[in-house]
């Protein structure tokens, strides 16, 4: 969360006006960047989860949720465009290809993505095992009868593993910025050049 904040302010304070959340869910994310830039987009291709969301900010004149898949994107629309755990769903290189476009000059690309595991994981995966009950305890202390709204969109297992993952945004977005995390995911962040 931290992450992503910090990257927006920085957007926004080089005069960016729009962010868009890829495969927003039912939009936690998209109320974060609300509170920074002045339009916020949340993607999100499942009927359902985009209702959710969609009813969560009816009343708001500054965000907009839209039904579709990523890649409509006009030439330099974005100043911001997240992937949180989204980008896994889509083709990688295609998909960080369009993205690049779709930036505005001094935009940014962030990504909290999910990464296979690999036998460079090892250490993180046992610590992550280790860990994930007690995260688990502590965001979620009683037992739900059913998963929560916001973890029903459909989901896809990752198929890249980091370096994979790296070596393709390094190729698209030249000087990206990768750091490996805890629970099977990284981080990244691009600028795009003015």
């Amino acid at each position: 969360m931290g992450f992503v904040l910090k990257h927006a302010r920085a957007a926004r304070s080089r005069r960016g006006t729009t962010a868009v959340d890829v495969g927003c869910g039912t939009g936690n994310m998209v109320e974060r960047l609300a509170g920074v830039f002045p339009n916020v987009v949340g993607v999100e291709p499942d009927a359902e989860t985009r209702a959710i969301a969609a009813r969560r900010f009816r009343d708001s004149n500054t965000v907009r949720i839209v039904q579709r898949r990523f890649g409509e994107e006009s030439h330099q629309q974005y100043d911001l465009i997240l992937f949180v755990a989204s980008l896994h769903h889509m083709p990688l290189g295609a998909t960080l290809r369009q993205a690049r476009t779709a930036l505005r000059p001094g935009g940014r690309i962030l990504i909290v993505g999910v990464a296979r595991e690999s036998p460079a994981d090892r250490l993180r995966s046992l610590t992550s095992l280790a860990l994930n009950p007690l995260v688990g305890l502590i965001r979620h202390p009683t037992r739900a009868a059913q998963p929560p709204a916001s973890m029903r969109a459909p989901t896809v297992e990752a198929t890249e593993s980091f370096d994979d993952i790296r070596a393709v945004a390094s190729q698209v977005l030249p000087g990206v910025r990768m750091r490996r995390r805890l629970f099977w995911r990284y981080t990244a962040s691009w600028v795009a050049p003015w």
